[in-house]
């Protein structure tokens, strides 16, 4: 019996997705858009999972689109690769962004093209020591998508977004992490034991107010600091009449530890 293309497996409030074509390194096609997808819609709408840790089967975390699907010679002429994002992947990277909890991505190996800006669209990012990033799109006359091109920039800056985008150059783990484009790498063997801790504990945590945050966080590249003071207002309201923040705080009061739900109200 064939696998599928996505693995998922509930535990302890994460919701562990891993991509599950290793002998493509991962790399996507239309089913498994579809999958990650109604996984990630899953993750939205059920209180059970409260958080995400995406990762890779194999040696690879994802190589970006299967290019088998999208050859130029194929019958019917070439493929319209601004269809092929604008329905798969720009759905893809925005309901990473909009999933108000917690998503961890594991990068277990290569992380190319749209692989490698799948990877960094996550919330957090923790990379095994060989992994590597690769804007792969220049070895193919392309343009960076799936929110590369915007969160290289402002993760980087131009000069080093327009190196790495002009050049394929891959860019080892350790020198992502030390540039902040990821969180930290750890050794290979260490790193799911560690991705999975870390959303275990993120969990467990009062994951409506993270969901708040992620907002804010998200939304001053875009903005000056008035319109970011005047979200941080809104925000805190209402985490300041979540469940979470009353029991925050009697937890605080009490010398004991919080039991957060995650729930609005």
């Amino acid at each position: 019996m064939t696998e599928p293309n996505l693995l998922e497996e509930l535990s302890d409030g994460v919701l562990r997705l891993t991509l599950n074509r290793p002998e493509r390194l991962n790399a996507f096609t239309p089913d498994l858009h579809a999958a990650l997808r109604r996984a990630l819609s899953r993750a939205s709408e059920d209180e059970a999972v409260r958080a995400v840790l995406l990762t890779g089967a194999g040696r690879g975390f994802c190589a970006g689109q299967d290019l088998g699907q999208r050859h130029p010679d194929a019958e019917g002429g070439a493929p319209d690769l601004g269809e092929t994002i604008g329905t798969l992947w720009n759905p893809l990277v925005r309901a990473i962004r909009d999933l108000p909890k917690p998503v961890i991505c594991a990068v277990n190996g290569v992380a190319a093209g749209a692989g490698a800006n799948l990877a960094i669209a996550c919330d957090i990012v923790i990379a095994a020591e060989s992994a590597r990033f690769i804007q792969s799109f220049a070895k193919l006359g392309l343009v960076p998508d799936s929110g590369g091109t915007w969160t290289l920039t402002r993760a980087l800056g131009e000069a080093r977004a327009k190196a790495l985008a002009l050049t394929g150059a891959p860019l080892p783990a350790q020198q992502a992490a030390e540039w902040g484009l990821i969180w930290k790498t750890v050794p290979d063997a260490a790193l799911i034991e560690e991705a999975t801790a870390l959303a275990t504990a993120l969990a467990k945590g009062p994951t409506y107010g993270f969901g708040l945050t992620k907002q804010a966080i998200q939304a001053a590249g875009a903005q000056d600091l008035d319109a970011s003071l005047d979200l941080e207002r809104d925000l805190q309201r209402k985490a300041g009449f979540s469940p979470d923040y009353a029991e925050g705080v009697r937890a605080f009061t009490e010398k004991r530890e919080p039991v957060f739900t995650g729930r609005a109200q």
